[in-house]
C-alpha cells in the first residue's frame, strides 16, 4: 500500500518519513488510532516504504523519497502481502472447541479483508472470517476481554520464531501487529523480544484503544497517535470511491464524524435527502401540528435502524455548524452554504442553552437507536421534547 492510498494524515506521513531519514526509528512503535482513521493501512503503507528498493538506496544528496516507488519487487510483494520479511498478526477465532488458531490459519482470509475494507474494525473483521454465523451478533460481544477473538499464546510463539530467523531479501524484518489490546496476558511472551529484538527487527503495532494494552507492552514503545481525517479529506475520498456528488460527500463525512469506515458504510446503504427531512420535521413541529407530526414519525419508522441513526447524528452535526455559526459571527468559509443558512435558521429558533439540549437528546436517541429501541415511540417522544424546547424560539419555520 502507498501512502497516497491512506485518506489525509499528511503530517503523520512526514513524520514516519522523517524518523527512516535521520535514523531515529525505534525498533518498536505503536500507531494509535481511532476507528477509521487509518491506522492498520498507514502500518501497511510505512512497512511497504522500509523495504521498497528506492528507499532502501536513497542518497542524501538525491533527496529522500515520500513514497514508496510501488513498482520494485518488494513494494509488488509488500502490496500483495506477501512479502516473507513482512509478517502479520492480528485476532483469530478457533473454529472448533480444540482448534488453537494462529493468524497464518487466516492469512488468505485476511488478504482479502484487507484487500476489500482496509479501514476494516475489528467488528468487520471477525465478521468476516465467521461467515457462516449468525450475522446480527452485537458488536459490543468483540471487544477485549469477551471471548471473541483473540491473539493466543501460540500466536505469540509464533512470532517468536519467525522473527528470530534472518531476513530473506529486506533490511528489515517486520511485524505488523494489528489490535494488540487483543494479547491480553499472553503478551508477556512477547516482552524480552520487544525490549532486545534482533537486529534490524521492527515492530509495528495498531491500536484503537490504547488503554487496553498490557502496561508492560506498552512502556516499551514508541507512540504515534494518529488523528481523524479531516472532514474535507473524508469528502474527498468519498467523490472519488462513491463517484457521488460534493455536498453528498459531505454530508456524509459529517454524519459518519471523520471515521472513513462508518462513511463507506453509509455509502453502501443508500443515502437521503436529510436536510429537506429536517426542515419537514420541524415544520410539523412548530406550525403544522400534530397530524403531520404523526404522518412524519410514520415515515422515519419505516427506514432502517442505521438510517434512523444518520439522520440524527447529522441533525447534531448541523446544530454544531449552527454554534459555530454563533460563536463566528456567521463566517464560516468551510461551510456549504445549505448549511450555513439552516445553521443561521436553527439560531433564530433555539438559543444556545436549547441547541446544547437539542444535542444532549439527540445523542441520548443514538443510543436508544443502537440497543433496539422502538423507532416510532422514540421519534414521537423526540417531536414532543423538542417542541417544549423550541417553543420560545423567535421563529416557527424553517423555510
Amino acid at each position: 500500500m502507498l501512502f497516497s492510498a491512506v485518506i489525509g494524515l499528511a503530517e503523520i506521513k512526514t513524520k514516519l518519513r522523517n524518523l527512516v531519514e535521520k535514523n531515529r526509528l525505534g525498533h518498536a512503535l505503536l500507531l494509535s488510532a481511532p476507528e477509521g482513521a487509518g491506522g492498520l493501512p498507514m502500518a501497511l503503507a510505512f512497512s511497504q516504504f522500509l523495504v521498497c528498493e528506492r528507499v532502501a538506496e536513497a542518497k542524501p544528496m538525491d533527496g529522500f523519497p515520500v513514497e514508496s516507488c510501488g513498482n520494485c519487487p518488494p513494494c509488488v510483494k509488500a502490496a500483495k502481502m506477501i512479502h516473507p520479511d513482512i509478517h502479520y498478526s492480528y485476532p483469530v477465532v478457533p473454529k472448533t472447541s480444540r482448534e488453537k488458531p494462529i493468524s497464518t490459519d487466516y492469512i488468505s482470509d485476511w488478504r482479502q479483508f484487507i484487500s476489500l475494507y482496509p479501514y476494516g474494525s475489528i467488528f468487520d473483521w471477525l465478521q468476516y472470517i465467521q461467515q457462516g454465523e449468525d450475522s446480527k451478533v452485537n458488536p459490543e460481544d468483540y471487544k477485549p476481554g469477551k471471548k471473541q477473538g483473540n491473539i493466543t499464546a501460540n500466536e505469540c510463539n509464533d512470532i517468536n520464531r519467525k522473527l528470530s530467523l534472518k531476513s530473506f531479501e529486506s533490511g528489515y524484518k517486520i511485524l505488523v501487529m494489528w489490535m494488540p489490546e487483543y494479547l491480553g496476558n499472553e503478551g508477556n511472551k512477547l516482552l524480552k523480544l520487544i525490549e532486545e529484538p534482533p537486529a534490524d527487527t521492527l515492530f509495528i503495532l495498531v491500536t484503537e484503544n490504547e488503554a487496553d494494552i498490557l502496561p508492560t507492552i506498552i512502556s516499551r514503545l514508541q507512540i504515534i497517535r494518529l488523528p481523524r481525517p479531516s472532514l474535507p479529506e473524508i469528502q474527498e475520498a468519498l467523490i472519488k470511491r462513491g463517484g457521488i456528488e460534493s455536498n453528498l460527500a459531505r454530508q456524509l463525512a459529517a454524519v459518519s464524524e471523520q471515521n472513513f469506515r462508518e462513511a463507506l458504510k453509509q455509502l453502501e446503504q443508500g443515502h437521503d435527502d436529510w436536510l429537506s427531512l429536517l426542515r419537514e420535521w420541524l415544520n410539523a413541529i412548530l406550525k403544522t401540528g400534530p397530524v403531520a407530526q404523526v404522518k412524519w414519525v410514520e415515515e422515519i419508522g419505516k427506514v432502517g435502524r442505521e438510517k434512523q441513526k444518520q439522520f440524527l447524528q447529522y441533525f447534531i452535526h448541523l446544530l454544531e455548524q449552527a454554534i459555530r455559526t454563533r460563536m463566528s459571527d456567521g463566517i464560516l468559509a468551510d461551510v456549504p452554504d445549505s448549511e450555513k443558512d439552516f445553521a443561521l435558521r436553527l439560531n433564530k429558533i433555539a438559543n444556545m442553552e436549547a441547541q446544547q439540549a437539542i444535542v444532549q437528546e439527540l445523542n441520548k436517541s443514538v443510543y436508544y437507536i443502537e440497543r433496539n429501541a422502538h423507532a416510532k415511540l422514540l421519534f414521537h417522544a423526540l417531536t414532543i421534547r423538542f417542541y417544549h424546547i423550541l417553543a420560545a424560539g423567535e421563529e416557527a419555520v424553517v423555510r
